[in-house]
């Protein structure tokens, strides 16, 4: 020191210096622990130079130039302590997306998810029940459209078909298992009809009545999965007419 009533500026400046360095315990730790003794640290270092103005101020007159460092002492350290805080959250704030985008791992669908991007068929459109074959027809096309991961049981193909049903069929049907859903979950499969062709019943089932008849409906069923390929399934349905509303009763030939 020059002499005992004035620091020197390179004094001064070495004062700033050692307030604003950490000391090495304060860099220990975990971050939130190093963010919280950084803090500590530097509230600290501005009490004591603030302590250390005043005793100086009390023991001797300081001239306009010790003053004017004072100043800038005071001023440093507050925006010191600003820039810091404020880096530390600026660094935390861009470092965030990256780790969330690192820690997002890919998945890896099945096979039966990567088959078809589509979901199944919806019954949501307007359901006409004034035509039997129609009626047979749109029974039997929801009802093997199938994507087990996102029917998760055979069931969803039943709910799906169920206004063209009649309820006793559609509990029926809810109750027992499908063999051919069993297969296409095997399979790692799903099941689109590309086509349905409705005529007559074969022969030695009943002949049409105003209040029933039966249909023969083939159904091309392409299934994808780990192994592909096409199916044509043939059932015989019975259609009964309730009120000028016609559902499907019963259907021969599932599972075979």
């Amino acid at each position: 020191m020059a002499d005992d009533q004035e620091r020197t500026p390179e004094e001064w400046r070495a004062l700033l210096r050692d307030n604003l360095s950490y000391p090495e315990e304060v860099k220990a730790g975990a971050r939130r622990e190093r963010r919280q003794a950084k803090k500590q640290h530097r509230d600290d270092a501005r009490r004591n130079t603030t302590e250390w103005i005043r005793q100086e101020r009390q023991r001797d007159p300081i001239r306009p130039v010790g003053a004017l460092l004072i100043v800038v002492l005071i001023l440093g350290l507050g925006l010191a302590a600003r820039w810091l805080g404020s880096g530390s959250t600026t660094a935390h704030a861009k470092a965030a997306p990256a780790a969330t985008a690192t820690a997002a791992a890919p998945t890896v669908p099945t096979a039966a998810a990567t088959a078809s991007p589509t979901s199944a068929p919806s019954s949501s459109a307007p359901v006409d029940l004034t035509d039997p074959n129609h009626v047979a027809q749109e029974a039997v096309q929801l009802y093997l459209t199938r994507n087990p991961v996102l029917d998760q049981d055979h069931t969803a193909s039943v709910e799906r078909a169920a206004p063209y049903l009649e309820p006793d069929l559609e509990q029926n049907l809810s109750a027992h298992t499908d063999t051919a859903w069993e297969k296409l979950v095997a399979d790692g499969g799903v099941a689109t009809v590309t086509a349905v062709k409705v005529g007559p019943a074969a022969a030695g089932l009943p002949v049409d009545t105003p209040l029933r008849v039966w249909r023969q409906v083939t159904a091309t069923v392409v299934v994808k999965g780990y192994s592909n390929y096409t199916s044509a399934t043939v059932l015989q349905v019975e259609v009964t007419n309730d009120g000028g509303q016609w559902h499907v009763s019963r259907i021969l030939g599932l599972g075979q």
